[in-house]
């Protein structure tokens, strides 16, 4: 990369550009503190100086008054020599330099009594080069013999005041330069080279990869908060992603079958001369063939409804053990004539927040899968339960067929997924998929496990719907 490239692309560079308008503020703040400040010290400095000149001034009119000229010089020839002495002058009539501290002053300073109007300008005694010179401030008096006394002090000190201000105001702004960059290096570059990977993983996800995950670092910042709940997205992304293309394989294994017998018998049928009897019931076995079709069809979109959350704006409070109550009812002539007796045990007033549509879709699919699936010549029965369990409320279906062994459990819940590999039973096996469904549509699961555990073989198979007690309760 040439050198112009790089610097546009360090004058793209957030962390930098951030980083330069921090140090701006942060200079244009100090400078402007610092003009306040040497601006607010000179002028107390001043303010000091002439109220010393001017205590000065009383204290040596005094001196004059109690003992003359000599106890005046006397005491101006001590001071003088003083160390941080003010600045004195005594000079004659003519302005000629008597006695004092001072080798020479600027010219026509001593030619009018009070304060000066400005700063004048002085030599000291021992100043080595002529040409230096010193600003001051000082108050003139006049004596009545024509003496003229001058009281005066330095202007170095806030001179000096003022250069300290501005090197401290150099070095805070070195200081700051340096803060900025380590900020930068530190915080800067570490933000932008997550954003870095977070860039690569989303162009892979855009790639089709849909089992990228964005970085998580663990810091617990904005950024890791992104990432996580990007990354629940695209697990959902992902998840809905699969079910559709296991979707698209089962329909095409699952449906090929049935179409292929609806054609084979249309075709049988029409094959040759046949009694009205036998195209009767050849286009009976077409109609049912073609009802199948069309409860698994239904079943699908079902399901489609309930994983987009379609129904989610139909919640309402429901007595769950009422539900319960009716599709037992409901079931229970299907299940004596295979044989089976269901055994109820509901506990009265399970409420629970959700479509009672889907709710009783469920509770059909797991007690029609029960009645298919749970036949045991021993014990002929099916418990179905309601009740309250660690702030959860369960609906269970359990029978005593031969069950599910337990490394299938993830597999059967899985659409058009089925044990009976040879699908001698009737069904679609979508019935789980559904009831999984619409559980996570009412922000609960679905439980499996073994009905009789200790047993070797025809442990039973039980289905818990679990419904969050929390969600029952808004």
């Amino acid at each position: 990369m040439s050198a112009p490239s790089r610097l546009q692309a360090l004058a793209r560079n957030t962390a930098l550009r951030l980083s330069a308008l921090y140090l701006l503020l942060f200079s244009a703040c100090a400078a402007l503190l610092v003009l306040y400040v040497s601006s607010v010290s000179e002028t107390q400095l001043q303010s000091r100086m002439r109220d010393s000149v001017a205590s000065e001034v009383q204290e040596l009119d005094d001196i004059y008054s109690r003992g003359g000229i000599a106890a005046l010089l006397k005491f101006l020839e001590n001071r003088s020599h003083q160390p941080g002495a003010n600045l004195y002058v005594i000079a004659g009539p003519n302005g000629e330099i008597l006695a004092g501290n001072v080798a020479s002053l600027q010219p026509g300073v001593l030619d009018e009594e009070g304060w000066t109007n400005k700063p004048f300008l002085y030599q000291r005694y021992g100043d080595r080069d002529k040409n230096d010179r010193h600003a001051a401030i000082a108050h003139v008096f006049f004596f009545e013999n024509g003496l003229r006394v001058l009281v005066g002090r330095d202007l170095g000190e806030p001179e000096n005041a003022r250069q300290m201000v501005r090197h401290a105001l150099m070095l805070a702004l070195g200081v700051m330069g340096l803060g900025a960059l380590i900020i930068w290096f530190a915080i800067g570059r570490n933000a932008l080279n997550r954003i870095d990977r977070t860039s690569v993983a989303a162009q892979k996800i855009m790639g089709g990869d849909l089992s990228q995950r964005l970085p998580v670092t663990g810091a617990g910042d904005e950024f890791d908060r992104l990432s996580v709940s990007l990354n629940a997205m695209l697990a959902r992304m992902e998840k809905l992603n699969e079910g559709l293309r296991q979707v698209s394989d089962n329909i095409a294994h699952d449906l090929k079958t049935p179409l292929t017998r609806l054609r084979n018998r249309a075709e049988s049928a029409l094959a040759g001369e046949r009694p009205e009897q036998e195209y009767r019931a050849a286009l009976e076995d077409v109609i049912s063939e073609s009802d199948q079709l069309i409860r698994t069809f239904n079943a699908l979109l079902m399901i489609s409804r309930v994983e987009a959350g379609s129904a989610a704006a139909e919640m309402s409070d429901l007595d769950l053990s009422e539900i319960a109550a009716e599709f037992i009812e409901l079931y229970e002539p299907v299940a004596e004539d295979q044989g089976i007796t269901i055994v109820k045990s509901i506990a009265p007033g399970m409420l629970v927040r959700g479509n009672r549509e889907l709710i009783g879709q469920a509770i059909s699919n797991l007690i029609d899968n029960a009645i298919k699936y749970g036949e045991n010549d021993q014990k002929p029965e099916i418990a179905i339960s309601v009740e309250r369990s660690h702030r959860a409320i369960l609906l269970k279906v359990a029978d005593h067929g031969p069950g599910v062994p337990e490394d299938k459990y993830d597999e059967v819940v899985q659409r058009f997924y089925r044990l009976d590999e040879s699908r001698s039973k009737p069904g679609t096996g979508l019935g789980l998929s559904l009831a999984v469904a619409v559980m996570e549509l009412h922000g609960g699961s679905i439980a499996l496990a073994a009905t009789d555990p200790g047993r070797e073989t025809g442990k039973g198979l039980s289905v818990i719907m679990v419904f969050p007690e929390e969600e029952a309760e808004k």
